[in-house]
């Protein structure tokens, strides 16, 4: 392997754990390396770091795959990292339904892969590991015995790494899945869902807001196949509303209230809409909950857009928290990365302010267990979930 080679004082993030390295952190002519070629990372000094995969088109221009000098990232290391990977989440959890593989957090950069029993949806993001998808697929094949496998390649930072948007599939991939949490029995669509199909990582904040709902009026806004209002019907809410922009999800979500909770199926409401939009006419109309729920798309992809996406949460969180009646519970959750928990946390604090109530937090939520974070690498923490009572002043 050839050698990368940071300036000076650019390896102290690489010491600490994390696995990126930029552009403007390098030493060496980016340009003699080949998209996916596999070096040694040595600091100025010339200690070596660790192995990487270089991309030199790409601001992160290379990706660790280990700390270890010389190891590459071959058929043997994808068995010994999803070996790894698989006893922690067998570990966690009775049966298949998780997040295998989450990037950089099992030490995969470039590699997410979702089990649906003996269904996985895969998706690669960097150049390194598309070109070693042929090694990928006999290790799962191994070690899993997938009936099918579903490459979902619509994540746009595939562009950026040169590589094409269109999905492949391996095997008969269902139309639609069928996962077990939280004591609901979700459907969701497979080729045409979002992202992997489901969000596991949402899996522990949604029963956590299930837990409050008993007798509760609840509006489930961005509810996608339903995953927070389903889950808080299961638990006795009194009723629930669904909100999204796509009429796909919104029978989704209709399919499962109607699965799990039949009874709840008639009295349940369901718009179809621009979520702040509808949130805005519901306030104007009377309609009031006790419980509201806003799971947004990142609206700071990225850093750049950090100003306007906080406005936007700024907006989304007054606009649901003027639909809650008093003692009402928001849940607010935001899934960018560059939007950092105590920014989240004042956009409520604001929103509280405006309407005059005191913000009292119940709990906060993460990704689950299946969604490891790097504590030496910031980036792999990037859902938050505020549970959030707002009271009025006494």
């Amino acid at each position: 392997m050839r050698e990368l080679i940071l300036k000076k004082k650019e390896d102290l993030r690489l010491a600490h754990g994390h696995l990126w390295i930029f552009s403007n952190e390098v030493a060496s002519d980016l340009g003699d390396f080949a998209p996916g070629e596999e070096v040694l990372v040595k600091n100025a000094q010339g200690q070596c770091l660790g192995t990487a995969c270089v991309n030199p088109h790409a601001l992160i221009c290379a990706r660790l795959h280990s700390h270890k000098a010389g190891v590459p990232l071959d058929a043997a290391l994808f068995k010994q990292r999803l070996t790894a990977a698989l006893s922690l989440r067998s570990a966690l959890f009775p049966k298949p339904w998780y997040r295998l593989c989450h990037g950089e957090g099992d030490f995969l950069p470039g590699l997410v892969i979702d089990r649906y029993d003996r269904h996985l949806t895969v998706q690669i993001t960097t150049k390194a590991m598309e070109e070693r998808k042929e090694m990928l697929v006999p290790v799962l094949q191994e070690l899993l015995a997938p009936q099918s496998l579903l490459f979902a390649n619509d994540n746009p930072i595939r562009a950026l790494e040169g590589l094409s948007l269109a999905q492949a599939c391996l095997g008969d991939v269902p139309e639609e899945l069928e996962v077990p949490e939280n004591g609901c029995l979700f459907r969701v669509p497979c080729k045409s869902g979002q992202k992997t199909g489901w969000f596991y990582d949402q899996r522990d904040n949604r029963a956590k807001a299930a837990s409050m709902a008993k007798d509760l009026d609840v509006l489930d806004a961005f509810c996608y196949a339903g995953g927070f209002g389903v889950a808080c019907a299961k638990a006795g809410c009194r009723s629930v509303t669904f909100l999204d922009a796509s009429t796909l999800a919104l029978d989704y979500a209709r399919t499962n209230l109607e699965k799990n909770v039949p009874a709840s199926a008639k009295q349940a409401e369901y718009l179809e809409g621009a979520a702040q939009e509808h949130l805005a006419a519901l306030f104007e109309q009377g309609q009031r909950f006790d419980l509201v729920s806003i799971d947004p798309p990142a609206f700071i992809k990225r850093r750049k857009d950090a100003a306007q996406g906080i406005s936007a949460y700024r907006r989304l969180n007054l606009l649901a928290a003027r639909l809650l009646r008093p003692g009402g519970v928001l849940v607010s959750s935001s899934c960018s990365y560059h939007l950092k928990t105590e920014t989240l946390l004042d956009c409520i604090v604001r929103a509280a302010h405006k309407l005059g109530k005191i913000p009292q937090l119940l709990a906060f939520g993460r990704q689950a267990a299946d969604h490891p974070e790097l504590l030496g690498m910031p980036e792999t923490s990037y859902l938050k979930c505020c549970l959030v009572r707002l009271l009025p002043k006494t």
